[in-house]
């Protein structure tokens, strides 16, 4: 490391810290030069997803924008809004985990959809009727007549979902 103060390229590390989200590490280092101390930031640097859209256009994975269509899907619903957080951070650690440096926006949504299903029906159905480009009354129908059937099978599923992000499946 070069030191900011004299250019001399070689420092030594006093003390480090992992930060609290455990994705970066604090280091104060001195110049074993003329002793100007600084410190540094080490973190891992994620290599860009890109979201493939239907139209063929390419876009890199946006967690603010899923947290942003997350949102509008549970406006208005009574909800412990770390819930969107955990959701989002759920999908976001799917994705990178998959191995691929592209992934189609169609496998985004079933991601999506696949960790609203247990947490709250009307979300699900309005994220759902945004990302299937519900055209008709019809298409809605379809999808309500499955979540009632789950909800027969699990009558409880959806009641106990609700309270934060500790009720998530990882």
């Amino acid at each position: 490391m070069k030191c900011r103060n004299c250019g001399f390229e070689g420092t030594k590390v006093l003390e480090s810290r992992e930060s609290r989200d455990g994705m970066t590490v604090r280091r104060r280092r001195e110049c074993l030069e003329c002793g100007f101390r600084m410190t540094t930031f080490e973190r891992v640097e994620d290599l860009p997803i890109y979201v493939l859209k239907r139209n063929g256009n390419r876009e890199v994975f946006s967690k603010e924008k899923l947290l942003k269509s997350l949102g509008l899907a549970f406006r208005k619903r009574n909800l412990n809004p770390d819930v969107i957080e955990s959701i989002a951070l759920k999908v976001e650690r799917m994705v990178r985990s998959c191995g691929e440096r592209e992934i189609s926006t169609s496998r985004v949504g079933d991601i999506v959809l696949g960790s609203l299903r247990g947490i709250d029906p009307v979300a699900y159905v309005r994220f759902a009727s945004v990302y299937r480009a519900f055209e008709n009354a019809e298409d809605f129908m379809k999808e309500l007549r499955v979540l009632e059937s789950e909800m027969v099978q699990k009558p409880d599923y959806w009641s106990v979902r609700r309270e934060g992000p500790a009720q998530l499946d990882s």
